[in-house]
């Protein structure tokens, strides 16, 4: 692969995604009843648009292929996760302590050094990432400044300290993600 000598303006950010639900009014529930996105308008059982802070939409729900349809087989492409950033580590905690209040598990859950995430299935099987970035400033970096990220282990119970929701159920526990 070659770069192109004039990037893509570096304001340029990813607006919303599309996902292609089984179901909803189940949908809806999760992203949320669970996770706390607002509904922004909504189209009889075909599609609805939820977001965070008004915007039009963040997330785009629609059975318009997939009403009535099972998550795809492992092996197979698509989308892998779609990465949800939340401004604080403590607005992270709270989606931590929303998840332990509904009993969704996690599939991971991983510090990177540049970020914290949180990794799970939402209903239909799309992967979602919950994250929070660290300052730039205390990015890991080489000798020579050169991004160095990492896979660890993210200390939950450190996160869970910081919600200000109180400890609901046994806790959840996941492996750290790949």
């Amino acid at each position: 692969m070659t770069e192109d000598p004039t990037p893509i303006h570096p304001g340029t950010r990813i607006g919303h995604v599309h996902l292609k639900v089984a179901d909803l009014d189940r949908a809806l529930a999760f992203y949320g009843g669970v996770l706390g996105f607002a509904l922004m308008q909504r189209y009889g059982t075909q599609a609805a648009f939820v977001s965070a802070g008004g915007y039009h939409h963040h997330i785009g729900l629609n059975t318009w292929e997939s009403q009535g349809g099972r998550r795809p087989p492992p092996g197979t492409t698509g989308l892998y996760h779609v990465a949800i950033l939340y401004p604080t580590r403590e607005a992270l905690a709270d989606a931590l302590a929303r998840l332990d209040a509904a009993g969704i598990p996690l599939t991971g859950a991983s510090d990177h050094g540049v970020s914290q995430a949180l990794y799970l299935d939402d209903p239909d099987g799309n992967g979602l990432e919950l994250y929070w970035d660290r300052p730039e400033a205390e990015w890991p970096r080489d000798a020579e400044g050169h991004l160095r990220m990492t896979t660890r282990r993210l200390d939950l119970a450190a996160l869970r300290a910081l919600s200000p929701r109180p400890a609901a159920g046994p806790g959840n526990t996941a492996p750290p993600a790949p």
